[in-house]
């Protein structure tokens, strides 16, 4: 029996043995697991810093090198923001500027920039100062801009309303310009509301009309040169839209910025007979002329350009046709930005706002606002077309034909048919205007 309960006893003390040195182990193992679990998420949580802190210097790195990179943008301006052209084109650049993210010290000022040897020196001074993209504003310096160009092949120069783009076979010089003919046009019709009340009212008088029983109307141009040509028809067209017994007289200044010449043209214009004038000049020479003329006792009325010119013309400005250069150049910022080409030939007008006309003066017509809401509709949605070929004549004639790019430098066309379908197609072959018809109904006192 002894023997039994020490065998018991022996079993138990065994047992009980077993049963503690299992929690021991378990504890062990749990320690362990404990350690490499916090072993583990010590080193993600290193590594993930490491990770971390290596992307933030790799994007500082990235981000300095393209501030380094950043493009550098050289302006070359014809005026300065006292013309109305040039402050357009200024309030369009800076509008890009602010829209793309560029910072106001990526670009490069030049201001009144002749049309001469000088553009080119402007030019070469702006590559030498790290410009790799260089706009001018003006017609005149196309020439200058493309010899920098075809010298500096790494650099992009564009001449604002130039028209040589495409045929230099330079890839590095481009050319744009808005449909201002479709402007024109807009604030040609706000003329001819005026004109049609100032008909119904009685107060169009003898000698504002011609001996065909036509309404005198006038013109102020720069030059003959095809946008103008275009410009002045457009806007002929909108008034003969509202009233068809029209006949336009367009004295030139041979400037486009000449505020006394301007002046003296719109009064020789009022003095001739003509009782609305308008302008492709910059200056408000004509609008300030015509406000005198109003005050004083004569019946004129006026449409300007550029600018809104209520605060020279209170009583006499009816409207200006205006463009927003800021389209185009956030267009070619953004361009810039993104390492993309910016197009050879860009040309645009209502349907992206790159067109429009100015606020409306407080003589226009009844009705007025609403019927430019029409038209512009019409413009937007192709149901207009300014130059439909069934809406003028030259020589008593519809026109069925005409080549509009002059290869030869000779001021004849001598390919690119502009006329399809009954209607000419202006700024689509390039982006400069092209109509250079003489159409019935305007005349041209002394072109050049």
């Amino acid at each position: 029996m002894k023997k039994v309960l020490s065998l018991l006893l022996v079993l138990l003390l065994s047992l009980a043995m077993i049963a503690g040195c299992t929690p021991k182990e378990t504890a062990t193992e749990e320690v362990k697991t404990e350690e490499a679990t916090t072993e583990e998420a010590t080193t993600e949580e290193a590594t993930t810093e490491e990770a971390t802190t290596e992307e933030a210097v790799t994007e500082e790195a990235a981000t300095e090198e393209m501030a380094e990179d950043a493009a550098m943008i050289g302006v070359i301006l014809v005026h300065d923001e006292n013309t109305g052209y040039d402050f357009a084109h200024i309030e369009g650049i800076k509008a890009a500027t602010a829209a793309v993210g560029f910072s106001e010290d990526q670009i490069i000022w030049k201001y009144n920039v002749h049309e001469d040897e000088s553009c080119y020196d402007t030019a070469t001074d702006l590559v030498e100062q790290g410009c790799t993209y260089i706009f001018s504003d003006s017609y005149g310096h196309q020439s200058y801009m493309q010899q920098a160009a075809d010298e500096n092949s790494d650099v992009v120069f564009v001449s604002m309303t130039g028209d040589q783009a495409e045929l230099s076979g330079l890839d590095n010089f481009k050319n744009a310009f808005n449909f201002t003919y479709e402007s024109r046009y807009v604030s040609g019709v706000v003329a001819g509301m005026k004109l049609a009340e100032l008909v119904e009212n009685g107060e169009v008088a003898a000698e504002n009309m011609d001996a065909d029983g036509n309404i005198k109307i006038g013109y102020i141009g720069a030059f003959p040169y095809a946008e103008v040509v275009s410009g002045y028809t457009g806007f002929f067209l909108g008034v003969q839209s509202i009233v068809e017994n029209v006949a336009m007289d367009v004295s030139y200044t041979n400037s486009w910025y000449d505020p006394t010449a301007e002046a003296e043209a719109a009064n020789a214009l009022v003095a001739s007979g003509s009782i609305i004038i308008s302008q492709h000049a910059d200056s408000t020479g004509a609008p300030s002329a015509a406000e005198a003329l109003l005050v004083g006792g004569t019946t004129v009325y006026c449409v300007g350009y550029n600018i809104d010119m209520l605060s020279v013309a209170p009583t006499s400005a009816l409207t200006s046709a205006q463009n927003d250069w800021g389209v185009y150049y956030t267009y070619a910022f953004n361009a810039i930005k993104n390492g993309e080409e910016i197009m050879t030939d860009w040309a645009s007008g209502y349907t992206d706002g790159a067109v429009m006309i100015s606020e409306l003066g407080g003589s226009v017509a009844e009705g007025t606002e609403a019927k430019v809401a029409e038209v512009e509709a019409g413009l937007k949605d192709g149901s207009i077309n300014v130059f439909d070929t069934a809406s003028f004549t030259v020589g008593g004639e519809t026109v069925s034909t005409y080549l509009a790019i002059d290869t030869d430098f000779d001021w004849v066309g001598d390919t690119g048919e502009a006329i399809i379908d009954g209607i000419f197609s202006e700024s689509t072959l390039r982006s400069a205007p092209y109509f250079g018809l003489r159409i019935d109904g305007i005349t041209e006192l002394n072109a050049q």
